[in-house]
């Protein structure tokens, strides 16, 4: 049996710790073999590791041995520039990695610095990281819990446990055992380590430290729990492989046909340079084929879209979070904050025959039992609402006041025309409050609790302003009342009175033989905006799913509200999954729509079988015990008002705490992933283009067309620009219409292939032609020539790459401006190749003029009209078809 399923006596036995606590001697010994009080740290990986680790890259690794080639021919500039990009691109992957292990520390920060602890019969401080096992801890208001353990003493006492539970509102405790198997948000005779005590005072036996205590397994989860790898992460790796091989594959290959056509061809004297030549083809190729600045690119793309983000409340940790999102098809949301408005709020009432649905705005028009019930309402309670609007006080006596005040009943005029004469606090065990006021020259006591307590002590009602026996049909109607608000899932205050003598002793005694009023029930309304996001969620094939510490009832009521259960959905609660078998789980999955009362366990089961079933799975959290699903969901989603623990394992903090912002956020998502690949296609046409232009020259025995220096100026700074600008291109027609993608999807589908295999031949063919007019000039021309061509080429080749279905016209010349910008850029650059002390760096001969450039320029322009015109055919129709689909 669990502890808080015994006696405190049982407890204490077992533990053998005595009425006066542990001894100091006993202490240090239990100190010994259980070990301090604070959670252990795990092994980290050291920098030096962590940059190694993002060298072994297949196109990273063909990269370095093709600066290690430049740097033994004397081609020191090309080395170095391939060496920066390599060094930065590690450096901010080592950043971002290290920057993720933030969980953990604030999880360790949680735990209490201090604790009062009674040793040797005296209550004395001792450092929290010293408890052990056994010992008794004394508790007041304001105080952090410093270890699990199982309550003693209860003195009205109230812990808030919403960092474990997800619950904002604080648990009355008590020292009695609770026989059945109950969840831990209703073990209410225990306490557990980083709670806080918000009112009263009680003891407790230490019964867990360290990390066998909840936090301390929330922290053992956190740690197994796997960090993900988003779709473009896992779908790029897996292309770099392969695009590697192949890679150096082909550089393989060119260097053998071109030996065996040296050695065949017998010419042993000039045999040297024939090698060395076929040498530099290969690693030509090797330029051409790799795109350098293809990881800055996606990640300058990423932080354009976390910027976009921001602005729509969504704070973006990781950056491919944000590309992450968009191929999301499962949200695991909380319910309190984020589809509800985290706000206490009255929404019916009853009075025995009330004539209205609504209680009248206009209080003249209410009955002797409303004004009352309105009376107690605000009278019995200890809120305040501020004059700059903040709340202060326990959320449901907030919500009193705030209905009277929007009934135009301002509760603060209420109060400063009657005087408080004497009060009876709450307790856990009365489950009442009581106050003492003269109202209408008669002195009261006001009464408002539960109403299965308030019925209790009740033996007349207020009817139409006049006192009556509490008949069992009336109580019987009322208790129904009381039912259906339940059913709704609303909670429900009675609020009751008693004529008092003016000299009567205000005493507990007194709180028996009221005179019942009515009813009050309030929830936590969803959010307005709530309701449509969910909807377009549906369109967007995104399935919404509700994981609350709340209870079935009510969060199956909130589920169904806001459209998020269908007719055959159901809901379970923690303890009811927990009896499922992962097979049993996987079958019903799909049908359940809401958890209740569930655990850190439950949460990270929950994900880990979406998972299984290949679904891009996003998590909302706010407390300590959310972090570990969160950082095991593909995208975890904190509340800016959470834990910081939360925070430090999620991937996005939502500012406003809104699930509307998670709906938003995908929208973005899915336009960044489309921009992603737009860009990515724009590169991989460009470098195909140029190789199809090397191997041809290589076949015909042509001069390379280009030198290393011009691929590395167009791959890293020139197709750089471009390919940024497509990052900030417009949503594409109906993004929200379409079902999230396949995460088998390879990057090219979705007709982005043949996108770049069709840009890339016309590419190709300008360039060889153009190579071919300059051959009749001179060799050198002809580098000039092919140079020129290539680089412009791929520059207007961006008009074409904004869209693989619309033409420039019909995704509209003048809607991304940074395009136009980036082209009349690049072209800026290219002209700086053409100046003299530079031209010659770039192999341009002074015989180049404008003629020359006349016509390069001419073929570019020609090869970009075939890729628009090629949009209008119908294999492309076929294709944006597909897409709409």
């Amino acid at each position: 049996m669990e502890f808080y399923q015994r006696p405190t006596q049982e407890i204490l036995q077992e533990l053998n710790t005595p009425q006066q606590g542990l001894s100091g001697a006993e202490a240090q010994q239990r100190l010994q073999t259980h070990g301090y009080n604070e959670l252990q740290e795990a092994e980290r990986d050291s920098v030096f590791k962590l940059l190694l680790e993002t060298f072994k890259d297949p196109m990273v690794i063909v990269l370095l041995l093709a600066a290690a080639v430049q740097l033994v021919l004397g081609e020191v500039i090309e080395a170095v520039i391939i060496f920066a990009v390599l060094v930065l691109n590690a450096i901010v992957s080592v950043v971002q990695t290290k920057k993720a292990e933030g969980a953990l520390d604030a999880l360790r920060q949680m735990s209490a610095p201090s604790a009062k602890v009674l040793r040797d019969g005296v209550t004395q401080s001792v450092a929290a990281r010293e408890l052990v096992p056994g010992d008794v801890v004394v508790l007041e208001a304001g105080d952090f819990v410093s270890a699990d353990g199982r309550l003693l003493e209860s003195g009205s006492l109230r812990v808030d446990e919403g960092m474990l539970t997800g619950e904002s509102e604080a648990v009355e405790k008590h020292t009695d055992a609770i026989p059945e198997d109950v969840a831990l948000g209703d073990r209410k005779n225990m306490v557990y380590s980083g709670a806080l005590v918000v009112y009263g005072r009680g003891s407790f036996v230490v019964t867990a430290t360290a990390d066998k205590t909840e936090i301390g397994k929330i922290a053992g989860l956190l740690a197994s729990a796997e960090a993900k790898q988003t779709p473009l992460q896992r779908k790029l790796a897996a292309f770099s492989k392969k695009l590697g091989w192949a890679i150096l594959a082909l550089c393989i290959l060119i260097f053998g046909v071109e030996a065996a056509r040296v050695w065949l061809g017998g010419d042993t004297g000039n045999m040297t340079n024939a090698l060395l030549k076929a040498f530099m083809f290969a690693v030509a190729v090797a330029v051409a084929a790799i795109p350098e600045a293809l990881s800055s690119i996606v990640t300058i793309v990423l932080a354009v879209g976390t910027n976009k983000m921001a602005k729509r409340h969504a704070i973006i940790r990781k950056l491919p979070a944000v590309e992450t999102l968009g191929s999301t098809s499962v949200i695991c949301t909380d319910k309190t904050g984020t589809l509800t408005q985290n706000k206490m709020t009255v929404v019916d009432y009853f009075v025995p025959q009330k004539t209205a649905p609504e209680l009248p705005d206009d209080h003249a028009q209410w009955s002797d039992s409303e004004r009352r019930l309105m009376e107690v309402a605000v009278l019995c309670n200890d809120s305040q609402i501020n004059e700059d609007g903040a709340e202060v006080g326990d959320p449901t006596e907030i919500a009193l006041i705030a209905y009277s005040n929007s009934k135009n009943l301002p509760y603060r005029q209420l109060r400063e025309q009657h005087t408080r004469e004497a009060e009876l606090p709450f307790d856990s065990d009365r489950k009442l409050m009581s106050t003492v006021y003269t109202l209408d020259g008669q002195r009261l006591l006001l009464t408002k609790g539960g109403p299965d307590v308030v019925f209790s002590r009740c033996s007349r009602i207020l009817v139409n302003g006049q006192e009556q026996p509490l008949t069992p049909d009336l109580k019987e109607h009322l208790q129904d009342q009381n039912e259906a608000f339940s059913d709704r899932a609303l909670r429900v205050l009675a609020f009751a009175y008693k004529p008092l003598s003016a000299s009567a002793a205000v005493t507990f005694d007194e709180e028996n033989d009221l005179v019942l009023v009515g009813l009050l029930a309030m929830i936590d309304p969803p959010r307005e905006e709530v309701y449509s996001s969910i909807e377009d969620a549906k369109k967007a094939g995104i399935r919404t799913v509700m994981i609350t510490g709340d209870h079935k009832t009510t969060a199956r009521a909130i589920g169904k509200q806001i459209g998020l259960m269908d007719e055959n959905d159901i809901a379970v609660t923690g303890q009811e999954l927990d009896r499922l078998s992962d097979e049993e789980l996987d079958r019903k999955l799909e049908d359940i729509a809401v958890y209740a009362r569930v655990s850190p366990e439950n949460k990270i089961r929950i994900v880990r079988a979406w998972q299984k079933k290949g679904k891009i799975t996003a998590m909302t959290g706010d407390g300590v015990n959310d972090a570990p699903a969160l950082k095991q969901a593909d995208i975890g989603v904190a509340m800016g008002s959470g834990t910081d623990v939360a925070k430090d394992a999620a991937a996005m903090i939502l500012t406003d705490d809104n699930f509307v912002s998670i709906v938003s956020a995908v929208a973005v998502g899915r336009t960044v992933f489309d921009n992603i690949k737009k860009a990515i296609a724009y590169l991989f046409a460009g470098n195909l283009g140029a190789i199809i232009a090397i191997l041809f020259a290589l076949a015909l025995d042509w001069i390379n067309p280009f030198t290393p220096i011009q691929l590395l100026f167009i791959n890293l700074l020139n197709d750089s620009l471009p390919a940024i600008a497509l990052g900030v291109e417009k949503a594409e027609p109906n993004v929200m219409r379409r079902k999230p993608r396949d995460i088998n999807e390879g990057i090219f589908a979705g007709g982005t292939l043949r996108s770049v295999l069709m840009r890339g031949l016309m590419i190709g063919i300008a360039v060889i032609i153009s190579q071919w007019l300059g051959m009749q000039h001179s060799p050198e021309m002809s580098v000039a020539m092919a140079f020129t061509t290539l680089i412009l080429a791929r520059t207007l080749q961006t008009f074409a790459a904004r869209s693989n279905t619309q033409t420039v016209f019909g995704a509209g010349f003048f809607q991304n401006k940074y395009v136009l910008g980036a082209v009349l850029l690049c072209f800026g650059l290219y002209g700086l190749t053409v100046l003299p002390g530079i031209r010659e760096i770039f192999s341009i001969p002074v015989a180049f003029g404008w003629a020359e450039w006349q016509r390069a320029a001419g073929l570019a322009v020609v090869a970009v009209t075939f890729m628009e015109v090629w949009k209008l055919t119908p294999w492309a129709s076929a294709n944006r078809e597909k897409k709409k689909e």
